[in-house]
């Protein structure tokens, strides 16, 4: 039977928010994936929505928030006609609070995603005296939700919201659908910078109190060359058109230019024809930033505020595509703008760093498979889980206990496959634990490299009959969440591998290219623990000359290379950060050793064919 999801969200398109943009593709997402999805959310009625799509009138704003006097009765009929198998709750909203109200809504599990706070305004005092009778039942709906999903590591951390609730939250990163081309066709002429512009700004977004527009303006308005539109409309139009004449030379044309509202081929079309993106927000209710997403996917660099807690800079950053600008200073504004303004070198590498991340870990993909994988948790009699028959997980651990507890509940929610522990000497409760959580653990009497005891663990599995294996190097950097997805690689090749996009070190970037040009092998990571071997590899990987080897890695890439095995490395994405605890690169006196010894192998070997990788 499919998963049945009912979305309670804010709006949905065409209203073109962040949040709205997000909660359509994973809708979309999910329904491709299978899953029976549903949203109830404000707005009027339009006459081309889907079935799947409710619609609540909104009767006015207070303190902006949508008042929607029949919600509770749509969201109670909602569930009663759907008779949904998960509630997925996208907070803030305030409508979504009727859900403590309603017996039905009670029955049914729920999962929370964390869009952001609503902040205690130093702005806005209406905003904060509101959120004092707000809080209360914010509180009780996050007591009540099982599972809540933050967008950031920094928006969690400084959230205070989720402060008491840690242990039910987990990072999961918004994405975007990068399926479709986004249509981006010619824009009015009204719509264009003037003709003689050096360095095209845009900035899209509500004109509301915490988008910082009031810093951008000003620090735009003396800069040559430089012009700025801004897209979008709310409460502080007036106010704004008042502060770009005041801050515009007599005589001269404005700076920068209100747009007005766009719908969503203008906005791509400006994305397109920008020379930066702009994203100067001053309070953390800015608190991912989806349109960074999509300026990325235009390869265009962004320049936002470096806001404390909010996850704005975290993006830029994690996808280098940018630069960042103190709060609120108008000089520093001035500063950087001068700089990409100069520099047209600059503003092409951040763009396409921005286009390559957004591919690597903003895509919709391994969101949409995070909260599927929840949900299922959650509901687990809804849908089947992977098909897995004659497959072993095999796990090697050292003092591990902090962390084998989540990992063998994930991989029994994953997938349908026994697992071995092959611990090597733990001195904490990692066997005890394995074993109360059902893992069958080998305790070796001899000291082992963690390749030693995942070789004992794929050679258990040769001598048991299992078809194929699945190694994770708990001291290593390995995702159980993408364990799905590594399965499906196998169904390509022989041995699939892992890779996670890190900030590695200078030493470790270097050794990689060294091997990929001694070996041949066109390898991201060659210390990957994150492993699927079929049988013909794992025959490979159990054999006498692989006993030899020190290390997993490029040792046995050569081997199965030389038996005429494929290879395939895939790119996973790391759902939450893990610290890895390989030892390898630990000390300069254990990475000599290793190139010393891989240097070695790699040149007696020679280059050769090259695997598929992707």
């Amino acid at each position: 039977m499919a998963l049945r999801v009912l979305h309670i969200g804010k709006f949905f398109p065409p209203y073109l928010g962040g949040m709205e943009v997000f909660l359509a593709d994973l809708i979309q997402e999910q329904r491709r994936q299978g899953i029976d999805a549903y949203a109830l959310v404000h707005g009027e009625p339009l006459p081309d929505d889907p079935p799947w799509l409710t619609r609540v009138p909104v009767q006015f704003n207070l303190v902006y928030a949508p008042i929607a006097m029949g919600f509770r009765q749509a969201l109670g009929a909602a569930i009663a006609r759907l008779n949904p198998d998960v509630l997925h709750l996208h907070m803030p909203n305030n409508s979504a609070l009727w859900a403590l109200t309603l017996p039905s809504a009670r029955k049914v599990p729920w999962v929370v995603h964390w869009h952001s706070d609503v902040v205690v305004s130093n702005i806005k005092w209406s905003v904060a005296l509101a959120y004092l009778l707000y809080r209360p039942f914010e509180q009780a709906l996050l007591e009540r939700a099982q599972q809540v999903f933050a967008t950031s590591p920094p928006y969690l951390q400084a959230s205070n919201a989720l402060r008491a609730w840690h242990d039910k939250c987990e990072v999961v990163p918004l994405g975007m659908n990068l399926q479709s081309t986004p249509s981006a066709g010619p824009i009015e002429p009204i719509l264009q910078w003037r003709p003689m512009t050096q360095l095209r700004l845009l900035s899209i977004g509500r004109l509301t109190y915490y988008k910082g527009f009031e810093t951008l303006i000003q620090a735009v308005s003396t800069l040559p060359g430089v012009e700025l539109l801004i897209a979008g409309d709310g409460e502080l139009r007036d106010n704004l058109q008042t502060l770009i004449e005041s801050t515009t030379p007599q005589g001269s044309p404005p700076a920068v230019r209100l747009l007005g509202a766009v719908n969503d081929t203008q906005k791509h079309a400006l994305l397109a024809q920008c020379d930066v993106f702009c994203l100067a927000s001053r309070e953390r209710t800015e608190a991912f930033g989806i349109v960074l997403l999509e300026a990325m996917q235009h390869a265009r660099p962004c320049l936002v505020t470096d806001l404390p807690g909010s996850g704005m800079p975290w993006v830029v950053s994690h996808a280098h595509c940018g630069l960042h600008v103190p709060f609120e200073d108008i000089d520093a504004w001035r500063s950087n703008l001068a700089r990409l303004q100069h520099d047209p070198r600059l503003r092409g590498r951040l763009g396409q760093n921005g286009l390559r991340a957004l591919h690597q870990h903003f895509s919709i993909g391994p969101c949409e498979r995070a909260t599927a994988r929840h949900y299922r948790g959650l509901a687990p009699g809804t849908a089947p889980r992977s098909s897995t028959r004659g497959l072993l997980v095999v796990i090697s651990t050292c003092n591990n206990a902090a962390d084998i507890t989540h990992l063998l509940q994930r991989v029994d929610a994953i997938v349908d496959a026994p697992v071995l522990v092959v611990d090597n000497r733990s001195t904490d409760a990692t066997c005890h634990l394995a074993e109360q959580h059902g893992a069958k653990v080998l305790r070796p009497l001899l000291a082992m490299t963690p390749w030693g005891s995942l070789q004992t663990g794929i050679r258990h599995a040769l001598a048991q009959g299992y078809e194929t294996v699945v190694t994770i190097d708990a001291e290593g950097r390995y995702e159980v969440e993408e364990l799905p997805a590594l399965l499906e690689a196998g169904r390509q090749a022989d041995m699939a591998v892992a890779y996670f996009a890190a900030r590695n070190s200078l030493p470790r970037r270097a050794a990689w290219q060294w091997f990929r040009w001694t070996t041949g092998l066109r390898m991201r990571d060659f210390v990957s623990g994150f492993r699927l071997y079929n049988r013909a590899a794992m025959q490979v990987a159990a054999s006498a000359d692989a006993t030899l080897l020190d290390y997993q890695d490029i040792g046995t890439l050569l081997l199965m290379r030389r038996e005429g095995r494929r290879i395939k490395e895939v790119a996973l994405a790391m759902h939450t950060p893990k610290l890895d605890r390989s030892k390898i690169f630990r000390s300069w006196a254990n990475a000599v050793r290793y190139v010393a010894v891989s240097s070695l192998l790699s040149i007696a070997h020679g280059r050769g064919v090259q695997p598929a990788s992707e």
